[in-house]
């Protein structure tokens, strides 16, 4: 299957490459469009900048599945703030679902946009052996929204609102993407903060952990489905 993953930080992207490097894979310099990517053939994964917020992720993720029709799952992966405290930095969070929360509707009363991530995909890395991982792996629903959640008070709300347990800003924009293209979705985050007053300068501190952690689950789960074609 076909895999593409759109970090919406350049930064981000930047850092799961080199991890995916680190961790034995070659990549391979391509043009997707107006977009600049790697390809790891190895492995059958496309690795590009997705943008910043959920427009920007939407409008560049729209972008490479009309480029790259073959692919069949798209991954939007990068940093998230923890909103549950069983959730440690480092640790990465495989969402079960994407909760849009600042879809505020006035008008009528509605329940928030909620988009499920691909239950093939998610059911595989549930069955993945992760006790050589230095990490651990949760499942649960990620809060989706343009807003930094720097606030104590904020980040205690999110999980009554959502029942989120990670935050990050654009899983809905990549998610809405791909249900107009009927192409399955999977928001993947690592934690890099717990949502407070400290969220900036954690953000940076952890961020290479954090990404390094997406590329060996990744890694990881692409070993686990070559055993099984075995």
């Amino acid at each position: 299957m076909k895999t593409a993953i759109l970090t919406p930080l350049e930064e981000e992207r930047s850092l799961l490459v080199q991890s995916l490097e680190q961790l034995g894979l070659q990549k391979t310099a391509v043009r997707l469009g107006r977009l600049d990517g790697f390809e790891f053939r190895q492995i059958d994964l496309l690795v590009a900048h997705g943008g910043h917020g959920k427009t920007q992720f939407g409008i560049q993720a729209q972008h490479l599945l009309c480029c790259v029709p073959q692919i069949q799952l798209l991954i939007c992966a990068g940093a998230a703030g923890a909103l549950s405290d069983s959730l440690k930095v480092g640790d990465v969070v495989v969402a079960t679902e994407t909760v849009e929360h600042d879809f505020n509707l006035k008008f009528v009363s509605r329940p928030l946009p909620r988009f499920p991530g691909h239950s093939q995909t998610i059911e595989a890395l549930r069955r993945l052996s992760i006790a050589s991982l230095d990490f651990s792996v949760h499942f649960g629903a990620i809060a989706s929204g343009d807003e930094d959640v720097i606030e104590s008070a904020r980040g205690q709300e999110l999980p009554s609102l959502t029942n989120g347990i990670a935050v990050a800003w654009e899983g809905a924009g990549g998610a809405r993407a791909c249900r107009f293209n009927q192409t399955n979705f999977l928001e993947l985050r690592g934690v890099t903060d717990t949502a407070n007053h400290t969220a900036a300068a954690d953000f940076e501190a952890n961020l290479a952990i954090a990404m390094h952690h997406l590329a060996k689950l990744v890694v990881s789960y692409s070993d686990s489905l070559d055993r099984n074609c075995q």
